[in-house]
């Protein structure tokens, strides 16, 4: 029997040691990012949500070690799509973001913009480069960690789920492009779908 704290442990050296191989994939010893290693994690890490831990520093210790984990995810992501993209787009787009938009000139009150939200949905035309696929899969990953969750789908099977129901709305509407849009309902993160009329 494993004591119950070998399992935390085995979770923070197992974070150590996937921490390390990506550190070794970026600085280009590996050739490939341990995604076989990171999904062993993620079974082991769902496997321990699911174990009721009474002890409360037990808990805390989950609980840190989670959001340490979840933490490392967004940089390693944030990291592979600077490889995609380059350094140098990558950067730039950063600085365009965070650059603070400048002041009105006139000294009116500038006149109120009515669309004010985003549109919430992500258009999927057919053959669609993988983009707006991965915007999804970066918006249920996001929903989950608000959740306090691992997202329970990978970006493949979203991917064959998104070209599934794409193909019965365009089928059903007669219409070229879907747009799909991620909900919060009851605690669960759902995927909608609506048809675009071009």
């Amino acid at each position: 029997m494993i004591k119950q704290d070998d399992e935390l442990d085995k979770l923070e050296e197992d974070i150590r040691k996937l921490k390390n191989k990506y550190d070794q994939f970026f600085s280009g010893i590996q050739k490939l990012p341990p995604m076989h290693e990171r999904r062993l994690i993620e079974v082991y890490i769902y496997e321990l949500g699911k174990l009721k831990m009474r002890d409360n520093t037990r808990r805390f210790r989950y609980s840190q070690l989670l959001t340490r984990y979840n933490q490392l995810r967004e940089l390693w992501g944030r990291r592979m799509r600077e490889r995609e993209e380059g350094p140098i787009d990558f950067r730039r787009r950063s600085a365009a973001l965070a650059e603070p938009l400048p002041p009105p000139r006139s000294s009116e009150p500038a006149p109120r913009v009515t669309s004010a939200k985003p549109d919430p949905y992500v258009t999927v035309a057919p053959g669609s480069n993988g983009e707006a696929i991965r915007q999804l899969f970066g918006e249920i990953e996001r929903e989950h960690l608000k959740l306090g969750r691992l997202p329970n789908i990978t970006i493949e099977q979203l991917k064959t789920m998104v070209q599934k129901q794409s193909d019965l709305v365009r089928e059903k509407y007669h219409v070229a492009a879907v747009a799909f849009r991620v909900d919060v309902v009851d605690g669960k993160v759902k995927l909608k779908a609506k048809p675009i009329q071009e």
